[in-house]
């Protein structure tokens, strides 16, 4: 965390433009709502009641549905202070790559678009864990591969005709594949990981790069260039953009990571060679040794 060479985005930057957002990503709030309600809908599938929250990146949008549910004790955390603020509560600035929270200090934890900004998101994870208490819920959406996948490819092309090179534009977001794996490393219990595409659709260009603006995400990484664009890189990126009878399409991948911290009443998985059923009589089939032919079976 402290080698500049491994930081791969500015968070003194994030936080200036998640700060700006708190006045402006009302423009983004039907997406910003479609979000918060798919990860919402994820604590109707489980009994858990739970009474501790944390919410980190929540931007108003899942602290009071939480506590609509019953639950009493809601700390909203966030990078910016002022969108902290918009939930109510317990509003709390902090760093998601530095919790200053005690171990078990909570049962249900729901970070919601913020952990694609983080520098170490295996070490955030594993924090978020340590302050879960045993058999805790935890909840993540974040932008995943494939989010933005167009205006990306069309403005490194442009930039490369333009200037005969492209510095990274759109974040680098995380893999499908990756997130089950990054859940178990982080000391998660029956982790998952799914994404699900929410299709955009824009008449005006330039409003995909207002709202981009409106809801902070404009780019931040270490690498980008820090020199003004060329006059002609947005234009004719955004011409390039394919359209439709609808507008141009756009994707906003979402990645959903659940898992659970460790608690003693949790499924286990058998220890091998206890099974006490042979898998040939579970599936009414002969067993046969390698190598010979298979037996047909009689109906």
């Amino acid at each position: 965390m402290s080698d500049p060479a491994h930081l791969v985005f500015d968070r003194r930057l994030v936080r200036l433009r998640r700060d700006r957002s708190a006045a402006t990503q009302d423009r983004v709030g039907p997406i910003l709502d479609a979000v918060a309600e798919r990860l919402l809908d994820r604590l109707d599938d489980t009994t858990r009641r739970f009474g501790r929250a944390l919410e980190i990146g929540g931007r108003g949008h899942i602290a009071p549905a939480l506590r609509d549910r019953g639950i009493g004790f809601v700390v909203s955390a966030d990078l910016s202070p002022r969108l902290a603020a918009r939930s109510g509560g317990c509003p709390v600035s902090m760093d998601e790559e530095w919790l200053p929270f005690g171990a078990g200090a909570f049962d249900l934890v729901i970070a919601n678009l913020s952990l694609h900004w983080v520098n170490d998101l295996p070490g955030a994870l594993a924090q978020i864990r340590r302050a879960m208490a045993p058999d805790g819920l935890f909840l993540a959406a974040l932008p995943a591969l494939g989010t933005l996948q167009p205006l990306r490819e069309a403005l490194t092309a442009a930039e490369a005709a333009i200037r005969g090179g492209a510095a990274p534009r759109i974040s680098p977001f995380p893999e499908l594949q990756d997130g089950a794996a990054l859940l178990q490393r982080a000391g998660f219990a029956l982790p998952v990981a799914d994404a699900e595409d929410i299709a955009l659709a824009y008449r005006d260009p330039l409003a995909l790069l207002r709202d981009l603006r409106a809801a902070g995400e404009g780019n931040a990484a270490r690498l980008r260039d820090p020199r003004v664009p060329p006059r002609a890189l947005f234009p004719a990126a955004l011409a390039a953009l394919p359209g439709g009878p609808d507008g141009i399409p756009l994707t906003l991948r979402l990645l959903t990571l659940t898992g659970w911290s460790p608690g003693p009443d949790q499924p286990r998985a058998a220890r091998p060679g206890s099974a006490t059923t042979r898998l040939a009589d579970a599936l009414g089939s002969t067993e046969t040794r390698l190598g010979e032919p298979a037996v047909p079976r009689r109906y």
